[in-house]
């Protein structure tokens, strides 16, 4: 798998992100300040919940630059089969039906990344699965449990 290529991949994706908010923000400033939504009564909300709206979307847009800068400062490097699993792996997990593969990064957990017609989750330190997996070597088995349910896991590759 193709790790350099899943990274920008991810870079792209976060950009993308990153553009389309702010478009939308663009979008609602306009509409917040247009002359139509100017309040006609004190029940008329269109043009202040617009404003809420372009708000909320440049402090994500802020958030998501952020995040960008982060993950243009990870080093992509290979990992060596006994190395732990930290920021920056490629880790494929064995459970009891399948194998998955997980990318380590600071940020951008829950994007899916596609590979050889494989899908590559992002996994952060912060998930609760993230968390078992930092320090991990190659054979580890892991449990993650969700309420009452445990899943078992074999750390099957690192890259």
């Amino acid at each position: 798998m193709d790790k350099q290529a899943l990274y920008r991949q991810l870079l792209q994706e976060i950009g993308g992100r990153i553009e389309r908010l702010e478009r939308s923000a663009k979008d609602a400033h306009a509409e917040a300040t247009h002359e139509q939504n100017k309040a006609e009564n004190k029940y008329d909300t269109r043009g202040l919940e617009a404003s809420y709206l372009a708000e909320g979307q440049t402090l994500q847009a802020a958030e998501l630059e952020q995040n960008f800068l982060q993950l243009q400062a990870l080093q992509i490097r290979m990992f060596e089969s006994d190395e732990i699993v930290q920021l920056g792996a490629l880790i494929e997990l064995g459970g009891s039906s399948e194998k998955v593969w997980y990318f380590i990064a600071p940020c951008a957990g829950g994007t899916e990344l596609k590979s050889d017609n494989q899908t590559v989750l992002v996994l952060t330190p912060h998930s609760p699965l993230g968390a078992l997996l930092i320090g991990k070597r190659k054979g580890d088995k892991i449990t993650l449990q969700i309420r009452r349910e445990k899943t078992h896991y074999l750390l099957t590759a690192i890259q």
